[in-house]
């Protein structure tokens, strides 16, 4: 994965990772910023939210991608050099986990069918390293979450392993400070 670098942030609900995250790519020199969005405005709570952090980033040449799902299809659209900011990771793991729950077939309870998402998404990941001077991701504490799913867990655990494993830095936020894992 070796171009651009790698920084994945993690702690806890209002912990100031997402604002850290932010910070981090905005000191980064980058012409381009990009928000790689992954929330659905499914309500209008979630769409006041996506509104307000719109509206936040307008003044610093950020580019918002929403891609709740297929991330794969925001790859086109970053350039050399971008700095991306992907907030949050959990949010992607619940929109892909729970797909098809409308027709009460959902991904987990398909065989083989997050082994394929999370393949996918390692390889989105690499492409956007390829090109990206800086990929920033986002992500909540396994245990701190809303979500007592054992699918969810075990995948999200899964994606945060790997994330501190290929990071050039892995940072936890707690109450506003960073501690640097690696």
């Amino acid at each position: 994965m070796a171009k651009g670098a790698l920084i994945f942030i993690s702690g806890g609900v209002r912990s100031g990772k997402s604002a850290y995250a932010e910070q981090i790519v905005l000191a980064s020199g980058a012409a381009r910023r990009i928000y790689l969005a992954s929330g659905r405005a499914e309500d209008a709570e979630m769409k006041a939210r996506i509104l307000r952090h719109q509206q936040d980033r307008s003044g610093h040449s950020w580019k918002t991608i929403d891609q709740p799902v297929n991330m794969a299809a925001a790859v086109g659209e970053i350039q050399s050099g971008d700095a991306i900011l992907w907030d949050c990771a959990t949010t992607w793991l619940a929109n892909e986990l729970y797909e098809g729950w409308e027709q009460n077939n959902p991904c987990i309870a398909r065989h083989g069918c997050m082994e394929q998402k999370w393949l996918d998404l390692q390889g989105t990941l690499a492409a956007m390293l390829q090109q990206a001077h800086l990929l920033v991701v986002v992500s909540n504490e396994v245990l701190d979450d809303f979500v007592r799913d054992e699918a969810y867990q075990k995948w999200l655990g899964t994606i945060h392993r790997w994330l501190a494993a290929e990071a050039g830095q892995a940072i936890e936020m707690e109450n506003g400070i960073a501690y640097r894992r690696k």
